[in-house]
């Protein structure tokens, strides 16, 4: 691949307010104790990771449709202007929609969409960012709101931009 051309594995998340419980330390004879409110923020993200520099771009979506991927994908060529996009996704039926076909016919000098096998997320090495991302940013923890949580998500999308060689290590690239 040349210097013109960026291969990057593309994926939707939703990060949820509700506790994603995993094994911890506490003080002998102490529970951990998460609160909830008995309702549930989230936040839908729209990502792609740079499988060879480790560079992520995510943006926040109101929902996960194809409306919001063809924004989404627009904002990728915009960052890529003067680079040929090949795109790693999966099969959802958001990224196969009618709606994409006159966006996708303008770019398909620059833009190619390279589909997974149905149901291999393991072979997406977003899936292990997103992973990484819900592991830092909801688990063992309860965020009271949407704000909230875009915070922690934007807190954690920082740290991966300061450090891209850790998104490498961790997606496996």
């Amino acid at each position: 691949m040349d210097e013109n051309t960026v291969l990057l594995a593309q994926d939707e998340t939703h990060v949820h307010s509700y506790q994603a419980l995993r094994a911890t330390w506490s003080p002998k004879g102490e529970q951990k104790q998460i609160p909830t409110y008995g309702h549930h923020a989230q936040v839908t993200l729209f990502g792609t990771v740079d499988t060879q520099t480790g560079d992520i771009f995510c943006t926040t979506a109101d929902s996960c449709n194809a409306a919001s991927f063809l924004e989404f994908l627009k904002k990728v060529m915009k960052r890529y202007a003067n680079k040929k996009v090949i795109m790693i996704i999966d099969n959802a039926r958001i990224h196969h929609a009618k709606l994409l076909r006159p966006f996708l016919k303008e770019h398909h000098q620059r833009l190619y969409l390279l589909f997974l096998p149905p149901y291999s997320p393991n072979l997406n090495p977003i899936e292990k960012l997103w992973r990484w991302l819900k592991d830092s940013v909801i688990s063992n923890m309860f965020h009271k709101n949407q704000s909230e949580i875009e915070q922690a998500v934007q807190r954690f999308l920082d740290f991966t931009q300061s450090c891209p060689e850790q998104a490498l290590r961790r997606i496996g690239c």
